[in-house]
This record gives C-alpha cells, sequence and structure tokens, in this order.
C-alpha cells in the first residue's frame, strides 16, 4: 500500500507541474494583459505602462516568469493579487467557506435522493418509477447548469418570491435561517446533475448485486428480503460509488463555477471567473493549482479507500 501511495503521489505532482505550466501559458499568451485595463483607461501614460510592467516582472521571458512563480509557489508564497496587493492565499481562503458549503449541501442533496432513487429503481426494474427515473435523469443531464439557474430565479424569485434571487445572505441579517434561505436555491441547482448521476450509477450497481448468486443462496435460505437487501445487498453496491465520488469532484467543482456566478455566491467560483476579467494573474493561477491539488486528491483517497474496503482488491 505505501508503494502504491508512493506512485500515485509522484504521479500526481507530475500532473500538478503539466497542469501549471499549461495554465501559465495560456494565460500569458492570451490577448490583453494585466496592463490592459491600464492602457484602456488613458490615465496613464507609456512610461507609467513601462515602470509598472517592470515592477511585476512581466518583461522578462514567459519561461522565466514561470519558474520565478513555481518556486515560490513550492515555498509558500502564491504571490499577491493585482487587484488590492492582498495574499493569494488569504485572497482564497476568504472564499474557500462559501464553495465548501455549498458544494457540501449540494453533495448531502445529491447522495442521499440519487442513491434512493438509483435503488428503488432497481427493485421497481422497468416500473412506471423506473422508466420515469430514467427519463428524468436523462433530462437533468441534458439541462445546461446555467440554464436551470436562471430558470429557478425566475420562477421561485422574480414570479413567487419564495427563494432570493442571489448572494449568500441578507446584509444586516446573517442569522442561520437566512443563511439556509440563500443556500436553498443554488445547492438544487448544483445538485440536479449530481443527483441524476448518482441516482443512474446507483441503480447499475444495485442491480449487478442483486443478481448474484450469494443473494439467491440468501432468499432460498429464508432470510428476511429486507436483511438481504441492506446488509448484503446495499453494503456491496455502495462500493463502487466510492470511486465516483473521487470523480464527481471536478465536475461538482465545474457547476459549482456557474451557480456561483449566476447566484451572485461568494464562492471561488465567482472569485474565478472575477479574476480573469480582471487579468488577476497571480489569483487565477492560484485557484488552477487549489483545484487542481483537490481534484488529485480526491481521486487518490477515492483509490486507498476503495482498496481497504474491498479486500479483492490488491494495490501495490
Amino acid at each position: 500500500m505505501a508503494r502504491y501511495v508512493a506512485n500515485r503521489l509522484a504521479q500526481a505532482i507530475m500532473l500538478l507541474v503539466i497542469v501549471s505550466a499549461i495554465g501559465f501559458a495560456i494565460l500569458h499568451l492570451a490577448p490583453g494583459g494585466p496592463l490592459s485595463q491600464f492602457a484602456v483607461s488613458g490615465q496613464m501614460t507609456q512610461e507609467d505602462l513601462d515602470r509598472v510592467t517592470r515592477q511585476l516582472g512581466l518583461d522578462r521571458p514567459l519561461p522565466i516568469q514561470y519558474l520565478d512563480w513555481f518556486g515560490r509557489m513550492l515555498k509558500g508564497d502564491w504571490g499577491k493579487s493585482y487587484r488590492d496587493g492582498e495574499a493569494v492565499l488569504s485572497v482564497i481562503s476568504s472564499h474557500l467557506g462559501a464553495t465548501l458549503e455549498l458544494m457540501a449541501t449540494a453533495t448531502i442533496i445529491a447522495v442521499l435522493l440519487g442513491c434512493w432513487i438509483g435503488i428503488l429503481g432497481a427493485l421497481r426494474r422497468y416500473s412506471v418509477f423506473d422508466t420515469l427515473a430514467t427519463v428524468g435523469a436523462m433530462i437533468a443531464l441534458s439541462i445546461p447548469t446555467f440554464w436551470f439557474g436562471l430558470v429557478t430565479i425566475y420562477v421561485f424569485s422574480v414570479k413567487l418570491g419564495w427563494l432570493p434571487a442571489g448572494n449568500r445572505q441578507t446584509i444586516g441579517d446573517g442569522s442561520f435561517l437566512d443563511l439556509l434561505h440563500h443556500l436553498i436555491a443554488p445547492a438544487m441547482v448544483l445538485a440536479l446533475v449530481e443527483t441524476a448521476m448518482w441516482g443512474r450509477f446507483m441503480r447499475s450497481s444495485m442491480l449487478e448485486v442483486i443478481n448474484q448468486d450469494y443473494i439467491r443462496t440468501a432468499r432460498a435460505k429464508g432470510m428476511p428480503e429486507w436483511r438481504i437487501l441492506t446488509v448484503h445487498g446495499l453494503r456491496n453496491a455502495l462500493l463502487p460509488m466510492i470511486t465516483v465520488a473521487g470523480l464527481q469532484f471536478p465536475t461538482l467543482l465545474g457547476g459549482a463555477l456557474v451557480a456561483e456566478t449566476v447566484f451572485t455566491w461568494p464562492g471561488m467560483g465567482r472569485l474565478f471567473l472575477d479574476s480573469i476579467g480582471y487579468r488577476d494573474y497571480p489569483v487565477v493561477m492560484g485557484i488552477l493549482m487549489f483545484s487542481a491539488t483537490m481534484v488529485l486528491i480526491g481521486s487518490l483517497l477515492a483509490d486507498i479507500l476503495y482498496a481497504v474496503v474491498d479486500p479483492r482488491i490488491r494495490v501495490g
């Protein structure tokens, strides 16, 4: 196991280096740059722009800029924001809580609702419920997150007035109920696609398990059906879902970016888009590296946990 973890960590580090190099190159080779907004305003002379360019180190060759940034990042210095000079890690940490709150709520909704739909669909295969669940999942997977978010705002905020149209809390309130009230709409939108995917994976896994010989043997011995499903069926059907949980993190993170933008949720997704608009390269690279690290850690933990809970899996 230790050798397997060491190999996976080495692969993860190599992937992070590749992701950082590609992201840095694309960001700096894109049209415009950190000084484009100053140039458009016309309030700075060319001498001023040249001086700021030298101060930020943007006049050096791109490989030198990348190596300098990467070396400082390894030492814990992720740079400072071009907008207000605040440390990148401080900027990210100030928005991380809102994103984790949204992702955790959406994940809980998706896991509970998706597993229930998947299990019931497998036990009542080809029934009306199973057919409706299958059609609903296909529709949910086909609907763009931003479109569903806009429809949710129009129906529940504009027409019915039941839910806030955006933001994390009401200014001057900030109570638990107020936070929960603002969380419902973005969490529902983010959980829609995740629920559909969990439902489909759970249905397939449960169908495979309930047709195994040990399930038929348990029924032949007269074991109660509820015990067969919960003790033997559900426990084995949940094993593949560990891998699904690890692979769902990138999808969840991408969905959070869209949901936060639509609902003006003050999380990392909205910060990422705002930073791109301001050409705030240090913050954009910081969010990119943080997200890539979280995805790789999630995938590694899923593989290790799967090997631990399933004795048939051997790693080395």
